[in-house]
C-alpha cells in the first residue's frame, strides 16, 4: 500500500536519502539496495546507528512526531526507494489502521538500539566486533554477506578506538573468518562467527 502510494526515487552509492536536523517532510519505503543511519553527535563524532535494507520504511519518526530528523541516511550501495510526503503517509496510516503497526515497527528499531548497546557493554572488543558485524550484514540480500563501511564507522559503532578495531579485524581476517577492503568488510563464515559470539 505505501509503495504503491509513493514516488520511485533512485540514489547513488554514496548519496544522502535524508539529514539529520532537516524537517519530516516525507518517509521512504526502501526497495533495494543498503543504507546506513549515521548521527552527528555534540563534539562532532559522527555516529554508525544501523544499516538498513528492503522492506524497511526510513524517516518515520520525525514525520509521526513532527521533531527534525534525528539521524542521517546514506545509500551503501545503489538503492531504490518510493517517497511518500508527510501528510500522505498519515492520510495512508490513518485510513488502513496501521498505527499499532507502525509504533511496533518504530519501537521495535529503538529497543533494537538498546539491546545492541545493552550487549556491546558485556561483551570482548573482539565480541563487539563480531556482534556488529553479523547485526550489519543480516540485511544484505545477496549471497555475500558484507558491510559497505570503513574501520572507523565500526570502531565508532562497536564503541573502540579504530586501533583496537584494525587489531581485532587482523585477528579475524588471518583465521579466515574476514575479509577487508576499502569501506568493505565481508563475512566468509558467519557460523564461526557466531560460535565465537556465543562460546564461554
Amino acid at each position: 500500500m505505501l509503495i504503491r502510494a509513493g514516488a520511485a526515487r533512485s540514489y547513488a552509492a554514496g548519496e544522502v536519502l535524508m539529514r539529520q536536523g532537516e524537517a519530516g517532510a516525507f518517509v521512504l519505503c526502501l526497495t533495494s539496495g543498503r543504507v546506513k543511519v549515521t548521527r552527528c553527535e555534540p563534539d562532532g563524532a559522527e555516529l554508525l546507528l544501523a544499516i538498513r535494507g528492503p522492506g524497511e520504511v526510513v524517516g518515520a519518526i520525525a514525520v509521526i512526531d513532527g521533531g527534525p530528523r534525528s539521524a542521517t541516511v546514506t545509500a551503501l550501495r545503489y538503492c531504490v526507494a518510493y517517497a511518500l510526503p508527510a501528510t500522505r503517509f498519515h492520510a495512508i496510516v490513518d485510513s488502513c489502521r496501521l498505527t499499532d503497526r507502525l509504533i511496533r515497527h518504530v519501537l521495535d528499531r529503538l529497543r533494537e538500539g538498546e539491546d545492541l548497546r545493552s550487549e556491546l557493554a558485556q561483551l570482548s572488543a573482539k565480541r563487539r566486533v563480531i556482534a556488529v558485524l553479523l547485526r550489519f550484514a543480516a540485511c544484505d540480500e545477496s549471497a555475500t554477506q558484507a558491510v559497505e563501511i570503513s574501520q572507523d564507522e565500526l570502531a565508532g559503532a562497536v564503541g573502540l578506538s579504530r586501533a583496537a578495531v584494525a587489531a581485532e579485524l587482523s585477528e579475524l581476517r588471518q583465521a579466515g573468518l574476514v575479509a577487508t577492503g576499502r569501506r568493505r568488510l565481508e563475512l566468509l563464515d558467519t557460523n564461526a562467527l557466531r560460535r565465537i559470539l556465543v562460546e564461554r
